[in-house]
C-alpha cells in the first residue's frame, strides 16, 4: 500500500515540477506577495479534481474527443502568448515592477483558472496519463495512487508558492523583476509555440 502511494506522490511531483506556465505564476504571485493562498489552493484543487477524474476514468473519454483538445490547445496557445507579450512589456518598466499596483483577488483567479485549464498539456498530465498509471493498480488501490498524486500537488505548490513569499524580500529588486518577467515571457512564448506546432 505504501509503496503504491509513494509511486504517486512521486509521479505527481515528477509531473508537476517541470516550470511551465502555472508554476511561473504562482512564482510570480508568491514573490509579489498577493493573493498566494488562493493561487496555491486553486491550483491545487484544480489538480486534483483532475487526478480524480482520470482515476475515475474519464481520461479515457477525454481521448476519444480530440477535438477538445484541439480548442484548448488553440486557446491556450493565444493566452499564453498574450501573457508572455505583457511580461516583456512589464520588463520594459523595471522602475514600476515593484510598485506595480495589486492585482485584484478576482483578476488573479480568473488568470489561474486560464493558465489551468486552457493547457491541454495538464489534461494530458493529470486526468490521461496519472489516471491511466493510477487505473493499473486495480478498482481500490487506484484511489491510494491517485491520494500521493494529489499530495504531490499540495506540497509542490504550497512550497512553490510560499517558497517564494518567503524569498520576496531579497527578489524585490527591480533588476530581479526584469529578469524575472524576461523569463516568465520566455516560457509562455515558447509553450504557446509547442502548442501551436502540437
Amino acid at each position: 500500500m505504501w509503496s503504491i502511494w509513494g509511486t504517486g506522490l512521486l509521479t505527481g511531483l515528477g509531473l508537476i515540477v517541470a516550470i511551465g506556465a502555472q508554476n511561473a505564476f504562482v512564482l510570480r504571485q508568491g514573490i509579489r506577495r498577493e493573493h498566494i493562498a488562493a493561487v496555491v489552493l486553486l491550483c491545487a484543487v484544480s489538480d486534483a479534481i483532475l487526478i480524480l477524474a482520470g482515476t475515475a476514468g474519464i481520461g479515457a473519454l477525454v481521448s476519444s474527443f480530440p477535438q477538445v483538445l484541439v480548442f484548448l490547445r488553440w486557446a491556450g496557445a493565444a493566452y499564453l502568448a498574450w501573457f508572455g507579450i505583457r511580461s516583456f512589456l512589464s520588463a520594459l518598466k523595471p522602475s514600476v515592477l515593484t510598485g506595480q499596483a495589486p492585482r485584484s483577488k478576482g483578476s488573479v483567479i480568473a488568470t489561474t483558472l486560464a493558465l489551468t485549464f486552457l493547457n491541454p498539456h495538464v489534461y494530458l498530465d493529470t486526468v490521461v496519463l496519472l489516471g491511466s498509471v493510477a487505473n493499473q493498480y486495480g478498482t481500490d488501490a487506484r484511489w491510494i495512487f491517485a491520494s500521493g498524486a494529489v499530495l504531490g500537488s499540495i506540497l509542490w505548490f504550497s512550497g512553490l508558492g510560499y517558497g517564494a513569499r518567503a524569498l520576496s524580500g531579497a527578489l524585490s529588486r527591480p533588476r530581479t523583476w526584469q529578469v524575472l518577467d524576461v523569463l516568465i515571457g520566455v516560457v509562455m512564448l515558447a509553450l504557446a509555440v509547442k502548442l501551436v506546432l502540437g
